[in-house]
């Protein structure tokens, strides 16, 4: 399997969107020497977006961790998150004065109260007292007892028909080189499992996702077509089937959660072929 350097395949793009856990970051924090490459982009004047299913945080939150780090052109107009269509479907259909009972931490309920509603942790629901409940949401994979919190959600569901919402469609994320953790998209299949229920999912590879990226990258390139972005991810099953049903090219990176070594299996196997592979998305100046 030939790979390609990152400045040999992103130089011919008009905008790039960016997957951000294995791609930008890892579990101990920025992937070396990638601000190398928003100092080349920046050259370029190829804009840059960060698509993120991680839901656990506000946009604010999340751009400030970069910043924190060194990477202070990743501003808050710059992260799209799973989130933020979370938050515009809970404005639309939950009815005013009832709430959306929530699994994750205080931090990541905070795409449900921007849009004007209340809300009640898992942890802090009285099954007895559910009639207030509108709504469901599986934000994040923190901030909760796994056996009490997640038991307490399968019967609130099994007590009361209601909208279950996954803000997050991630299965799982890479806790080091080697070693995998369930993230809320996986949790939220096991709940589906158990209770014979269908949930609404935001987040890539959904193109919900992509379009409200394009969207914010066209007030940038009134005229860019879809074929000259470059969507750069490391996990197939999202980020590179979801940009390719978009219409965009794709570069598959192996820094995060497709191994090097597994990564020709997975494409044969998968049939979902990024247009690049790439060893990671830093470029060497």
């Amino acid at each position: 399997m030939r790979t390609r350097s990152f400045r040999s395949v992103v130089k011919n793009y008009k905008a790039v969107f960016f997957d951000a856990f294995g791609v930008l970051k890892n579990h101990k924090g920025l992937i070396p020497d990638i601000a190398n490459t928003f100092q080349y982009l920046d050259k370029k004047g190829i804009p840059y977006y960060v698509l993120t299913n991680d839901s656990s945080r506000s946009p604010e939150a999340l751009s400030k961790w970069y910043q924190e780090r060194g990477l202070g052109c990743i501003t808050t107009d710059k992260i799209l998150s799973s989130g933020m269509l979370a938050m515009e479907f809970f404005k639309t259909k939950v009815t005013n004065g009832n709430a959306v009972a929530f699994l994750g931490t205080n931090d990541s309920a905070h795409y449900i109260e921007t849009a004007g509603l209340k809300t009640v942790s898992i942890r802090n629901l009285d099954l007895n007292d559910i009639d207030h409940i509108e709504s469901c949401a599986f934000l994040d994979d923190e901030g909760f007892d796994w056996n009490e919190d997640i038991n307490k959600t399968i019967n609130l569901l099994r007590k009361k028909n209601m909208t279950v919402v996954v803000a997050n469609t991630d299965i799982n994320y890479p806790v080091n080189k080697n070693d995998i953790s369930v993230a809320v998209g996986g949790l939220a299949d096991m709940v589906e499992k158990i209770l014979g229920k269908k949930f609404i999912r935001f987040g890539k590879p959904d193109a919900q996702m992509f379009l409200l990226a394009y969207e914010r990258a066209m007030k940038d390139i009134p005229d860019i077509k879809r074929g000259e972005i470059l969507m750069v991810g490391d996990t197939l099953y999202t980020d590179i089937i979801g940009g390719n049903k978009f219409g965009l090219d794709t570069a598959l990176v192996l820094s995060g959660n497709t191994l090097p070594e597994m990564a020709r299996i997975k494409i044969g196997s998968t049939g979902i072929i990024p247009t690049y592979v790439c060893e990671s998305a830093v470029i060497e100046l």
